[in-house]
């Protein structure tokens, strides 16, 4: 099989991180497009780029997947958000989105096959106080998950990952101390918040051919909590 190529926006750190090395550790060739570069040591190929700001970098050959990591956890009661953290979470989530899928489209289409992975989040289709914000942001990835399987089907794969909680930099303002990290463990049937790896597991498989009869598919990914209730 030829080497597949990759795209990995917000690969530098956290499931974007985790992701870029399970792919390059199967043998792919990785692109990461993140705002700052990468702190470990990897055969792939780092283009620095604000996604809301800069123009995208130029990558011409064929694009096998891409995976849009970049996101927000701005939680505060439905009372205090302004109008410009619904402005905010929107931009990173979905415009951001939007403008790189639009970008790449052309060298997605170069490929024989080709898939896209995005993320939403549990708080979606789980209702969960302090979420308005990112859960009205993350229900818009889910649209255009669907929508976008469907206009782009069959030459390219459209999925989304709604993860829990999971241990990153971004979530690190609520797992500060062990009892944080106890008490988001206790919330979750599987009585443990995620890890990168666990989520990179899935974008990986959804970005590669492993998973070729499958598109326009929310997978839920969170210990269990959005489906189930512990005793």
């Amino acid at each position: 099989m030829d080497q597949q190529q990759y795209i990995v926006v917000g690969g530098s750190r956290g499931i974007g991180k985790a992701t870029a090395q399970q792919l390059l550790a199967q043998g792919n060739q990785v692109h990461i497009i993140a705002r700052n570069a990468p702190d470990w040591d990897g055969d792939y190929t780092f283009h620095a780029c604000d996604i809301l700001k800069d123009d995208l970098p130029t990558i011409d050959e064929p694009i096998n997947g891409l995976i849009y990591c970049p996101g927000s956890i701005n939680l505060k009661p439905f009372k205090s958000l302004k109008e410009k953290d619904f402005q905010s979470d929107f931009e990173i989530n979905v415009l951001g989105a939007v403008k790189v899928l639009q970008g790449y489209a052309a060298s997605l289409q170069k490929a024989e096959q080709a898939a896209v992975v995005l993320f939403s989040t549990v708080a979606v289709q789980t209702g969960m106080g302090f979420h308005a914000s990112v859960a009205v942001a993350k229900g818009a990835i889910e649209g255009l998950t669907r929508s976008l399987a469907a206009e782009w089907s069959p030459k390219i794969r459209v999925n989304a990952i709604a993860p829990s909680i999971t241990q990153t930099d971004m979530a690190a303002r609520l797992l500060r101390n062990e009892k944080q990290i106890e008490a988001s463990d206790a919330r979750h049937p599987l009585q443990r918040i995620g890890q990168p790896e666990d989520v990179a597991q899935l974008a990986t498989f959804l970005v590669t051919p492993a998973s070729s009869w499958m598109t326009g598919q929310v997978v839920h990914l969170d210990g269990g909590m959005g489906v189930i209730k512990s005793l």
